[in-house]
């Protein structure tokens, strides 16, 4: 199975979203939580990936995106290319 990490913040219910979705089709992933005010952690994320919100959800080095993003490759294929 793929590493799976998906990038969170606190009060952020697109982070749930995309959690409980992964959670559903069995798929295990490490949590990344950022804080709100670590300016660094966040720099260092939206130089990795061109975003500035989260959930960002990466699969080994690549990224998927966020939950939009997510759902929506669910709705191709319920998400069998990060079981493989």
């Amino acid at each position: 199975m793929k590493k799976v990490t998906v990038y969170t913040s606190s009060y952020c219910p697109y982070c749930v979203r995309a959690k409980k979705l992964l959670n559903e089709r069995g798929i295990e992933y490490e949590e990344i939580l950022l804080a709100e005010e670590d300016d660094a952690a966040w720099d260092a994320l939206t130089k990795r990936s061109g975003l500035k919100t989260v959930p960002q959800i990466f699969v080994g080095e690549r990224l998927i995106g966020g939950y939009t993003d997510l759902a929506e490759l669910d709705k191709k294929e319920g998400l069998d290319s990060l079981k493989s």
